[in-house]
């Protein structure tokens, strides 16, 4: 990329399944704005916003950049709030996780920023074995990245 030129960026998808119920969710953006689901089922919710591809570091196959992008180059990451972090004032719980930007497969990204409606889509599992909204760093095989197409 040289100088003067726009970043490249890349559509994200995070889709949280099975959510437990009555739970508020959203996507941190910056250090305390939140991004509302895009669409909400009561079997998933969606939630999509861009990425951008920063200049390329070394050791950081991506180096994603944006008001989404949380944490150092080296261990960019995005926080899916709930309950009270996610603005629901007299929830239970106040939970954050991580999804790591790391584990995403380098083939996804080059494809997503070279194809047309190209799309990073994350599935992750919303509820966590005692019940309450999935919370803290996500281990890498417990989320679905996938490369898919917006036929809009």
């Amino acid at each position: 990329m040289s100088k003067g030129q726009p970043e490249p960026s890349v559509r994200m998808r995070i889709l949280v399944v099975a959510p437990p119920p009555g739970v508020r969710f959203a996507v941190q953006r910056g250090r305390s704005e939140l991004l509302e689901p895009s669409a909400e089922r009561r079997e998933e919710i969606e939630f999509e916003f861009l990425l951008r591809s920063g200049s390329p570091l070394p050791a950081v196959p991506v180096n994603f950049v944006g008001e989404f992008a949380q944490g150092p180059p080296a261990d960019r990451f995005v926080y899916i709030n709930s309950g009270t972090l996610a603005g629901q004032a007299d929830s239970r719980w106040t939970r954050r996780a991580k999804l790591k930007l790391a584990s995403i497969p380098r083939q996804i990204v080059e494809a997503a920023l070279s194809t047309q409606g190209g799309v990073i889509e994350a599935r992750v599992a919303g509820t966590m074995a005692d019940g309450g909204p999935v919370c803290a760093s996500v281990k890498p095989h417990a989320v679905v990245w996938a490369l898919v197409r917006d036929v809009a």
